[in-house]
């Protein structure tokens, strides 16, 4: 199955390894680093002007992170 995460994208329930709300998880310094370092190796990949939320993604050996306005809730809704 995929799931919908907006402006027409979709991504694999089975290579989704987390969803993080932006708001909470951003004030910590490790999780700053980690979207710092994706977006220097090129896994960053923008779904929407304002993400509320990142998809963390493992496929095929290549890991993804997908922003989304969706914010968390939304996202687990779709999800089942």
């Amino acid at each position: 199955m995929y799931l919908s995460i907006g402006k027409d994208m979709a991504v694999r329930e089975r290579a989704v390894v987390g969803i993080f709300d932006m708001d909470n998880t951003t004030t910590s310094r490790r999780t700053r680093e980690f979207l710092n370092n994706a977006e220097r190796e090129g896994q960053v990949v923008p779904c929407d002007d304002l993400p509320k939320s990142f998809i963390v993604t493992a496929e095929y050996g290549m890991d993804r992170v997908y922003l989304t306005s969706l914010n968390t809730g939304t996202l687990e809704k779709r999800a089942k």
